[in-house]
């Protein structure tokens, strides 16, 4: 009878080191989630200046969550998350940046278009405004309908294609 009791405080005493094991993984595992979730919420609440560093911040945040859940099963949760959020944040950022890029060349390119034309106001015989938007190419001026001007046409060279 000795023997089973022994037996039976050796499998509670094991039981009671392998719930303790589990319950500070557990509780390290909570830890690296609250951190990202308070983390990723001041990212949406404060805001970036540019895609590049909403990229880094979200990227790196989810790297570090998906890391931390990865490396939890090895037990290694702490590693994995560094890991995660490095890789995230890189990714992150480099998709983020190509964005920035695209919008940058967007702007430049209405910009570009919009300091390369000129609109013309025409008078009309019963008294209303029509405006004409010349686009310039090279030294002279296209009108919208194709026609091209050796220099910037006057109202009065407008008059028969626009007014009415």
């Amino acid at each position: 009878m000795n023997l089973s009791a022994d037996r039976k405080a050796m499998k509670n005493r094991h039981l009671l080191l392998s719930f303790d094991g589990d319950m500070k993984m557990a509780k390290s595992f909570v830890t690296i989630l609250i951190a990202v979730a308070v983390s990723l919420s001041s990212v949406l609440t404060g805001g970036c200046e540019s895609s590049a560093q909403t990229g880094a911040a979200l990227g790196g945040l989810s790297g570090a969550g998906i890391g931390a859940i990865v490396g939890h099963q090895s037990g290694r949760a702490a590693e994995g998350a560094l890991i995660g959020g490095a890789v995230g944040g890189g990714a992150g950022y480099m998709l983020g940046n190509e964005q920035d890029k695209k919008k940058t060349q967007a702007e430049m390119s209405s910009l570009r278009e919009e300091t390369n034309c000129v609109t013309v106001n025409i008078t009309n015989s019963n008294g209303s405004v029509s405006q004409v938007r010349l686009q310039k190419q090279g030294v002279g001026y296209v009108g919208t309908r194709g026609e091209y001007y050796n220099q910037l046409p006057t109202e009065a060279q407008l008059m028969p294609v626009y007014g009415f």
